[in-house]
């Protein structure tokens, strides 16, 4: 995959708070969305905790609406940002160890396995693999998974191949959601696959 798609260097943003504030508004949407509500936090300078904590909720949900569930999602943003600033921010947070810091994670309104996994990877540079949509239909496809595990059983089987770099856990990850978005898809395109020699689905499709 690495070979067909070049480095994807992922995930896009200007800061480690932009990283988090999309990994909560890309829940249910396509990340045009999500990045059509993040220009509009930018533009209305609101791209940090204190502006979002502060916004009336019907300006917040306004800003965030194309990323879609915008009622629910300016609940989500708050309760996060509040989290954040009453531990002490990015800084303070870094301190913790990762089992501890994802507990914490997803013990915050609206933050579930996989979104916390996003912001320990991307915004907290921990080595833990992120499972998501395009994972299980690839991999269970590949023949590796069923695809109907639980979350963290699938998580700790990436982990226990990969080693630590974390490097490899950010690139690898997005090989999969590109791959997935564009190639191996509900309906595949698996005559456009540049793993299909390895795909046990292969062939199961005209």
């Amino acid at each position: 995959m690495s070979g067909r798609y070049g480095p994807r260097y992922w995930w896009p943003a200007d800061s480690k708070f932009e990283i988090m504030v999309g990994a909560i508004l890309t829940q249910n949407t396509t990340w045009k969305n999500v990045e059509r509500a993040l220009h509009n936090l930018k533009r209305a300078g609101a791209l940090d905790p204190d502006s979002i904590l502060a916004a009336h909720h019907k300006r917040l949900a306004s800003w965030l609406r194309p990323s879609g569930y915008f009622n629910v999602k300016s609940k989500r943003l708050r309760s996060f940002c509040g989290w954040l600033v009453k531990n002490g921010g990015v800084g303070e947070l870094q301190r913790m160890q990762t089992p501890a810091l994802r507990n914490a994670l997803l013990s915050v309104y609206g933050v579930g396995r996989e979104t916390a996994d996003d912001i320990l990877l991307y915004a907290f540079d921990r080595p833990v693999f992120v499972i998501d949509a395009y994972t299980r239909r690839i991999f269970s496809r590949l023949g590796l998974i069923q695809g109907n595990e639980d979350y963290d059983v699938i998580r700790h089987l990436f982990e226990s191949k990969m080693g630590k770099r974390l490097s490899d856990y950010k690139e690898y990850h997005a090989l999969i959601v590109v791959h997935g978005r564009t190639v191996c898809r509900p309906t595949p395109c698996c005559e456009e696959c540049c793993i299909r020699k390895l795909c046990a689905f292969r062939g199961t499709t005209s």
